[in-house]
């Protein structure tokens, strides 16, 4: 993404706009505005990577980790996730159906298509729209949080993230009434080779966000294509810091005593799922044309959850 692009993206987020909120009501301000002229860029991470990593679980139990979830996806566990089959928010341009999520060697696939169908406009508005993208979206029905009982929770994932021009893969947490139990965005992608984003939000009202949570995106470039191979990404979360990691390096950790990571203990002991999804366009490209859109396969290996003493 061209570093205007970057900087649009920014601007849309520090105004209260989010690839991956469950519910985002709000626009921005005359303040807001305002705030956007002396807003300054997230940092960018510069890290290799490292191409078809995998996570050594042996040295993670021998850091103290035990694992309490995962799926190899050997099939689409409807016991373990619910599939949407409904449009999103943010102005994304596809309605998620089941039909979109297939299971291909042991891996999920989250296949776009371009096709127009009919349905609702999101799972909190059943007005009919008309979309002319479907795409995939699964959330776990297991539930998990850093708490007293657990207080180091290690969310992971490996995926091989699509390349074309429009796409919006994630992988993210969140808790119910948005965002008051708090959201990870462990990964978004820009439909690029080498970059994503991370970042953290809260908010102590549902559907009414603080607005200067978005001080802790980062942007993260790697000299590994990530959406040739498989890569593993991770945060780590814990009462007063979240940590986020790809391929096992630390890429960024944001703690409670600084701006960026100041929400973190507020959604301590706030339980929170796991969300694998693939959107099309939306506020994070801004303007965009539907009809240059590229579409790309997502594919994730395995999700997993590990929790520390």
């Amino acid at each position: 993404m061209r570093k205007t692009h970057l900087l649009f993206c920014c601007l849309l987020a520090i105004a209260g706009i989010t690839a991956c909120s469950k519910k985002n009501d709000e626009r921005p301000t005359s303040q807001h505005k305002a705030d956007l002229a002396a807003a300054a860029e997230p940092p960018t991470v510069q890290v290799p990577g490292l191409c078809e990593y995998d996570l050594d679980e042996a040295a993670l139990k021998a850091q103290g980790y035990t694992k309490v979830f995962e799926d190899n996806f050997s099939i689409l566990d409807t016991t373990k996730w619910d599939r949407w089959n409904s449009g999103a928010y943010n102005n994304e341009l596809q309605m998620y159906t089941p039909r979109n999520l297939h299971i291909i060697d042991g891996k999920l696939v989250i296949k776009p298509v371009k096709e127009r169908v009919t349905g609702p406009t999101d799972p909190d508005n059943s007005t009919k729209k008309v979309f002319d993208f479907t795409s995939g979206r699964i959330e776990s029905h297991y539930n998990f949080k850093a708490s007293t009982t657990t207080p180091k929770v290690r969310i992971s994932a490996r995926i091989k993230q699509p390349l074309g021009l429009g796409m919006w893969p994630a992988f993210w947490s969140y808790g119910g009434e948005w965002p008051t139990n708090g959201e990870l965005d462990i990964l978004e992608g820009f439909g690029e080779r080498n970059l994503y984003n991370t970042n953290i939000w809260y908010g102590s009202q549902a559907g009414t966000p603080d607005h200067d949570y978005t001080l802790s995106m980062t942007y993260v470039k790697s000299q590994s294509d990530q959406t040739s191979c498989y890569h593993v990404y991770e945060a780590i979360w814990q009462k007063d810091t979240v940590t986020f990691l790809f391929d096992g390096s630390i890429v960024r950790k944001l703690v409670s005593s600084t701006a960026a990571g100041q929400f973190i203990p507020k959604f301590f002991n706030r339980a929170q799922h796991i969300t694998l999804n693939a959107a099309i366009g939306g506020d994070q490209f801004g303007t965009i044309d539907p009809s240059e859109i590229v579409l790309g396969d997502t594919y994730v290996d395995w999700v997993r959850i590990y929790t520390a003493k």
